[in-house]
């Protein structure tokens, strides 16, 4: 999937859409990917002369990634946050970096979903945890 496609399912929008493609792979699992160009908003004062992508932003990028696990389950949907557990951040990501995510679906709630991520940048790992997520109406959402 394009970045055109992922709008389909996603709800974010630019400069939140934090997916640039994505696989739905035959084991059940994503692969989703970013690449960092050097303009984004996030990296203007993190850090002046050594931009450094924040870890915030990289648990974005992999709740994003995992919603296109559940890409049926998403659309129309819109997605929040429910928590992260056992996040950790092992290797910096820098601009020019593609950091590649794979995601596996651990299990599901009612309407909440829990993913397993991974993402690397130049085949480190950057960062890796579970993310959960819960899938609303948007009319409950306001």
């Amino acid at each position: 999937m394009n970045r055109e496609q992922l709008k389909e399912i996603l709800p974010q929008r630019e400069p939140m859409l934090l997916v640039d493609e994505a696989f739905l792979n035959s084991d059940g699992t994503s692969t989703d990917r970013y690449t960092v160009r050097g303009d984004e908003f996030f990296l203007q004062g993190h850090f002046p002369g050594n931009p450094v992508v924040p870890g915030v932003i990289l648990c974005e990028m992999a709740a994003q990634s995992s919603c296109v696990l559940m890409a049926e389950k998403v659309k129309g949907k819109i997605t929040l946050y429910a928590g992260m557990n056992n996040v950790k951040f092992k290797t910096p990501v820098r601009v020019g970096d593609t950091v590649e995510f794979t995601c596996r679906h651990i299990k599901s709630f009612g309407s909440f979903h829990f993913i397993q991520a991974e993402g690397k940048a130049g085949g480190k790992v950057a960062v890796s945890g579970e993310f959960s997520f819960a899938l609303v109406d948007p009319e409950q959402a306001k």
